[in-house]
């Protein structure tokens, strides 16, 4: 056991198995349908994908950024030149991955339209609620990946020396990644709101 969990990628392709065996029983009890397996493995890579963004994302900005100041000078360029950059690209991969198996779910389901729109479009069947709340949530996602892959990345590149600016563009950068982490910490939480109330609305 102790040589599956000491190497990370022997971890992570037990999980998958763990997983495969699940899938396996769950199959044998229950069946999955084609109509059924889309929507099923897309919300199961959206749901990982989630996971790992806004768990990084909670890292930054309740364990990194505030304890920061309290990390010894000589110890700062372990965090900046190891830590946050591998930190950064499961960030914005994983932001990548939400977004993508999101609309793959969505448009599996038959609602991609209807969500885009707030379920405030002409459907014929009145007003949905869910394609609402579902909405609500693609949207501040929608706005949280935007910022990841175009302000909080390029800025960070900066601020972590990958990108060769000024002392005084150096600390710009900084801030302004740090402004729209937090920007996305804000939103995360009505996003997630949305989310997962969407799921017990008709």
């Amino acid at each position: 056991m102790a040589a599956i969990l000491t190497d990370l990628t022997r971890t992570i392709i037990a999980g998958v198995i763990l997983a495969a065996v699940l899938f396996i029983l769950y199959y044998l009890t229950q069946g999955y349908d084609a109509g059924t397996f889309g929507p099923f493995f897309f919300r199961w890579l959206h749901v990982l994908s989630g996971v790992m963004w806004i768990g990084l994302l909670w890292y930054f900005n309740f364990v990194q950024i505030p304890n920061m100041g309290k990390i010894p000078d000589e110890q700062k360029p372990a965090i900046g030149k190891v830590i946050a950059p591998a930190a950064l690209w499961w960030f914005r991969w994983s932001a990548m991955g939400t977004i993508v198996f999101g609309l793959l779910l969505a448009w599996s389901n038959g609602y991609l339209g209807e969500a885009i729109i707030l379920g405030l479009g002409d459907t014929g069947a009145g007003y949905v609620p869910k394609y609402t709340a579902i909405g609500i949530g693609m949207w501040l996602g929608t706005i949280m990946w935007f910022n990841v892959w175009f302000v909080i990345w390029p800025n960070q590149k900066k601020a972590l020396g990958m990108v060769e600016v000024s002392a005084e563009e150096k600390a710009a950068a900084g801030r302004t990644a740090m402004l729209f982490s937090r920007t996305n910490t804000l939103l995360s939480v009505p996003m997630l709101f949305a989310m997962v109330s969407a799921q017990n609305l008709y």
